[in-house]
């Protein structure tokens, strides 16, 4: 599917032309016959009207019946050519309307830029770093030492501490940005995130006390090993955090789509090799359910067990980025477990590329999520253990639809409007949730105003791939 293709609609971009017109001009039209409706509509339908009377009163013969007969000859061609002037009139100015609202840009951002300028990208980026450089947390624990990162919100009243997922959210965010300066040392926030580590290995949400937990463990490795920490450092923990997640172990866990794709997300790119990579793709495909609503295609919903829950457009993003990474890593040839991964993964993109509803920038399919993880505590196992979740809807879609395979699928199957239109709907919401470049969760009856760093985190990747993915060098 060319760019070409791809780069029509909202967000699209486009090379260096003329200037388009402003909202109060028309585009000119040089052909004859407009030039001359243009002019004849120019002098007045009325005017043109008076002006065939008086034309042919004057030449029509004496021989009529009387001045009356003239006048009645005259007076009706008068009136039919200022109808003709008047509904040709009209017709240019709707033609030309038209023709402006279909060649006009909607571009990203606060208004239109001139021909070459650049666009407001950039400044949403500076933006959000200078705003997480300013906000960054510094904090001597007496047992820790130099703490250097983020709480899981911007802005929290209290003075808080860094925490793991925070921290390791902001560390993918200065690896997406580059850091142009030294104000903020990437090498703090991996040192910081080694000195988060619980004592007895891994990592937790502040919310899951000192247990560790593998979704937080396998967040924080990715950080950590994009970042260029040591393998061996690396293989320890994602030993202690495959040993721990287990049906056995963490059964709520491993039946939860949210967990398993985080884990599988993050080893991939802390341990590639691992042997618990496979099995845990075969059971994020085996989890797919069909939908009758969309033609029986598979999807996911929030539990890869009975019972599934409803079809999920957000896990089932998710589902499809997990598998897609997994199978540049693992493959999906020659094996018949790695073969149905595939089937799943296509099946999940057709389900996300046929949302019936519309416009597709505020559709159901892009609406934020809430859910719960509930685990027994091992110390107390009658009391559970309970992580909220918050799923930032828009930027999974995005990003499950700007995949390799989900653009194979749009190309080998004839669907590439279609994912032309649900991919900038879904890059259009995101775009619209920042100020700044930082995300807000919204206001509701039981939160607060939260800038949660994953949020932020996922709404400038998504923008990234967006921008990226357009790009169209000159030549």
């Amino acid at each position: 599917m060319s760019q070409q293709q791809l780069g029509r609609g909202p967000l699209r971009s486009r090379r260096p032309g003329p200037t388009p017109p402003t909202a109060d001009e028309e585009p000119p039209d040089t052909s004859p016959p407009a030039r001359f409706v243009g002019w004849l509509g120019g002098l007045g339908a009325a005017a043109a009207g008076y002006g065939v009377f008086q034309f042919l009163f004057s030449v029509l013969p004496d021989s009529l019946d009387g001045s009356a007969a003239r006048y009645v000859i005259s007076g009706v061609s008068g009136l039919g050519t200022f109808v003709a002037a008047w509904l040709a009139a009209a017709l240019l100015r709707a033609r030309t309307a038209s023709a402006a609202d279909s060649g006009r840009v909607t571009t990203v951002g606060p208004a239109a830029l001139a021909p070459g300028a650049p666009g407001p990208l950039p400044a949403v980026f500076a933006a959000a770093y200078d705003t997480l450089v300013d906000q960054v947390s510094v904090v001597t624990d007496p047992e820790r030492g130099r703490l250097v990162g983020w709480p899981h919100s911007l802005g929290e009243d209290t003075p808080s501490r860094p925490t793991p997922v925070g921290t390791a959210y902001g560390l993918h965010i200065m690896l997406d940005l580059g850091v142009p300066e030294g104000r903020l040392s990437t090498g703090e926030l991996v040192d910081t995130l080694w000195r988060l580590r619980l004592p007895d290995g891994g990592w937790s949400a502040r919310s899951q006390g000192s247990e560790a937990r593998p979704e937080v463990t396998a967040l924080v490795l990715g950080a950590l090993a994009r970042a260029g920490a040591s393998a061996e450092r690396l293989t320890a923990e994602v030993d202690r955090c495959t040993d721990g997640f287990t049906r056995q172990l963490d059964r709520a866990g491993r039946e939860s789509t949210h967990v398993v794709t985080t884990v599988l997300r993050g080893l991939l790119r802390a341990a590639p090799r691992s042997e618990i990579l496979p099995a845990l793709r075969e059971a994020l495909a085996d989890g797919a359910i069909s939908d009758p609503r969309r033609d029986h295609l598979r999807c996911w919903g929030y539990r890869l067990q009975p019972p599934y829950g409803r079809p999920s457009p957000l896990h089932t993003a998710q589902a499809v980025v997990a598998l897609d990474r997994a199978a540049r890593v693992l493959g999906e040839e020659g094996d018949a477990r790695a073969a149905r991964a595939r089937a799943a993964r296509e099946d999940g993109i057709r389900w996300l590329l046929s949302c019936p509803d519309a416009p597709h920038d505020t559709c159901p399919d892009l609406a934020n999520l809430h859910e719960e993880v509930r685990r027994p505590r091992t110390d107390d196992p009658t009391r559970h253990e309970v992580l909220n979740v918050r799923h930032f809807t828009a930027s999974w879609v995005a990003r499950a639809l700007f995949t390799p395979g989900a653009l194979e699928i749009a190309r080998s199957e004839g669907l590439q409007e279609e994912l032309r239109v649900r991919l900038e709907g879904a890059v259009a919401a995101v775009w619209a949730g920042q100020t700044d470049g930082i995300w807000l969760w919204g206001r509701s009856e039981t939160t607060e105003l939260r800038r949660p760093m994953w949020m932020t985190y996922q709404g400038l990747s998504a923008l990234r791939a967006h921008a990226v993915w357009m790009y169209q060098p000159e030549g």
